[in-house]
This record gives structure tokens, sequence and C-alpha cells, in this order.
């Protein structure tokens, strides 16, 4: 073999050995940025399952009372009539005057539970409408008020006119099948 035929032969080699060692470079890095990635999706999921376990104490609490709490399936025409002759009948027993009601379109976003809705305008002393607040919110009866908007009375300066919107959280009947 000549000197110029083992140059090329020994350039040959070296080439050789860079190409399979880029080749092999190549594919560590592949698995290692593989593996890192497998890594750091295990330690997310071992972080996400201990919040769960810190929090599964508060979780069963809320689930307990809501197992205490949740009332039977009804439709939203029965929950909407017994919400709005509850919030009459309350504010009558506390001196309120009611001037309007008016049935909401109810909500039925939920999966497990809709909302039925009243808005309600009354007027009567500060007093009697924070006790009607407090008779109406409930929330072992899954009732809320909200939306609630106070100005003085125009006739009367110790009165207090009132409008407010009542919520009733139900399980709906499911439907046959």
């Amino acid at each position: 073999m000549s000197d110029r035929e083992k140059k090329l032969l020994a350039l040959l080699v070296i080439a050789g050995f860079l190409i399979v060692n880029f080749f092999l470079y190549s594919l560590y890095m592949e698995k290692k940025n593989l593996y890192t990635n497998d890594l750091e999706s295990a330690k997310s999921q071992l972080q996400q399952a201990f919040a769960f376990r810190e929090s599964s104490a508060e979780f069963a609490e809320q689930m307990t009372w809501l197992a205490e709490k949740e009332r039977e399936p009804a439709t939203y025409q029965e929950t909407q009539n017994a919400l709005q002759l509850f919030a009459e009948s309350q504010a009558r027993n506390l001196g309120l005057t009611v001037k309007s009601q008016e049935p909401l379109v109810t909500d039925e976003t939920g999966t497990y539970y809709h909302r039925a809705q009243v808005k309600i305008n009354l007027s009567g002393p500060e007093q009697a409408l924070y006790q009607w607040f407090d008779a109406i919110n409930d929330p072992d009866l899954f009732r809320t008020t909200f939306q609630i908007r106070m100005s003085p009375n125009t006739k009367d300066d110790t009165l207090i006119d009132c409008s407010a919107t009542l919520s009733q959280w139900f399980p709906p009947i499911p439907p046959a099948p």
C-alpha cells in the first residue's frame, strides 16, 4: 500500500469514527432528553399526589357535609315556588312590604345542580331587611341572596327599598332512560 493510500484510509477511518460518534452522541442526547422529560413528569405527578393527599381531609369534610345536607331531586318549578313562597312569608313576618316578584329562568349549566332564581323588590326598615337576608341565606339549604341593590325610599326616609335576586340550588330529577 502506498503512502497516499494509507493517508486516505486513515482519513476515512477518522471520518467514519467521527460520523459514528456523532450518531451515537445524538442518540444519547435524544434518550437523555426523553428520560429527563419522563423524570420531570414523574416529579410533577408526585407533587400533585402529595397535594391531593394533603387536601383530602378538607375534601372529605366537604363531601361529608354535602352528603348530610343534600336535598332530594326536585323540579325547577317546585324549587322556584318554594323559594318564592318562603321569601314572601319571611318578608311579611318581618314587616317588609313586597312590591314585586319575578321568577327568573333556571340556570342549568351545572351537571349535578341547577339553580332556581327569583328577583324580589321589597321595602321596609333596615334592621328588618338584614334579618330577612339572614333568614334567606342558608348554606345548609343551598339558598343565597345575591345582586342586592338597596336605596332610600323616596317617600319615607326611615324605609329602604331593596331589590335582590334569590337563588336555590337543587339536584334535578334525572331524565328517564
